[in-house]
């Protein structure tokens, strides 16, 4: 945890109060004591320095000031096929800290029916993963995170106008071109599940204006494929 996020809940004018998993992290791992400094930050606001005026197992009290922005976001709209549950974590955390804002998860072909079904996907435990990888990377803008369980209707109704105005890829093994490196430019990138989108969906996907790219014949993991390509598209 390289920056604590608090939620407006926590905060009372210029003291917050941690509880829970924050402070278990202060306790065991950072062994903060009182007179302490650590970098906080408010959810969807700035961020700063906070001061410890008391911690024990119950609570911690700081005295915060919250004067410096968030970094700025990566151009990137990222539409992902649902991958395994428990992976899925591991991504959302991921793709938080890389500064992605704007996620979409959608169905295919390859997508197992029973993964739509994990507990995972309530709206409390997506917040929480997304919070992890700002937590991460010193961020505190929670991206927005979209469900599309219906593969045609998504791309046929909605997926153009999501593309209007970018470069609109999707990474496939067999893609025509090499994926670009520091695009530099408003991008929405489509990601399939492991294997790839099958054949009639990477044609739907083309039908609206979505080039199909690789960054080379190797099968990578879904928790694999995202960072790499969003590293390169936006090395830095």
């Amino acid at each position: 945890m390289n920056l604590l996020l608090l939620q407006s809940s926590q905060i009372n004018g210029t003291e917050a109060t941690v509880t829970g998993r924050q402070l278990e992290h202060l306790n065991s791992v950072h062994q903060i004591d009182e007179g302490a400094s650590v970098r906080v930050g408010q959810v969807n606001g700035l961020m700063g320095n906070g001061l410890i005026k008391s911690i024990n197992t119950e609570r911690a009290v700081l005295d915060i000031n919250l004067d410096t922005p968030a970094p700025a976001p990566i151009p990137l709209k990222l539409i992902m096929a649902m991958p395994r549950p428990k992976m899925l974590r591991r991504c959302l955390q991921s793709i938080s800290s890389l500064g992605v804002k704007e996620i979409y998860l959608i169905n295919s072909k390859r997508v197992e029916k029973s993964f739509w079904q994990t507990p995972f996907l309530s709206d409390e435990a997506i917040q929480n993963e997304l919070i992890l990888g700002l937590e991460q990377s010193r961020d505190t803008i929670l991206p927005k995170f979209y469900l599309r369980k219906l593969f045609k209707p998504f791309v046929e109704d909605e997926l153009g106008d999501l593309i209007k105005n970018t470069k609109a890829l999707v990474a496939h093994p067999s893609g025509t071109n090499n994926c670009p490196i520091n695009i530099q430019k408003p991008t929405t990138l489509v990601v399939g599940p492991e294997g790839g989108f099958i054949p009639y969906e990477i044609e739907k996907l083309k039908e609206v204006g979505v080039e199909a790219v690789t960054i080379g014949p190797r099968i990578l993991r879904v928790e694999s494929a995202v960072p790499a390509l969003i590293s390169r598209l936006f090395p830095g």
